[in-house]
């Protein structure tokens, strides 16, 4: 089921996350069709939405990059992914991250 939070396309499912401190995107390459199966990659900003995009191997790793841009982000996290960054499904909710 898909709804503003989630999305899943060509083996990838997206779901988007807010915390006490973060907005959060959850990359997970969900199945054998994903370039790496069991793969994931995280985005997250502050609540606030001013900070700059942290990348992550996972919701709780360490912090591998940060970006002012979602696009910019993005690109890293299809790069961890193994898929092109335009295969990456963005829930509606998530949209506005970076800006």
């Amino acid at each position: 089921m898909t709804d503003d939070r989630t999305a899943e396309a060509d083996g990838i499912r997206a779901n988007y996350d807010e915390t006490e401190t973060e907005r959060v995107l959850a990359f997970e390459a969900s199945d054998e069709t994903a370039a790496r199966p069991g793969t994931t990659a995280a985005i997250a900003q502050n609540r606030e939405g001013y900070a700059m995009l942290k990348v992550r191997p996972t919701v709780d790793g360490e912090e591998l990059e940060r970006y002012y841009g979602f696009d910019m982000a993005l690109d890293h996290a299809a790069e961890l992914l193994g898929v092109a960054p335009h295969e990456l499904p963005v829930p509606t909710a998530a949209e506005d991250l970076g800006m």
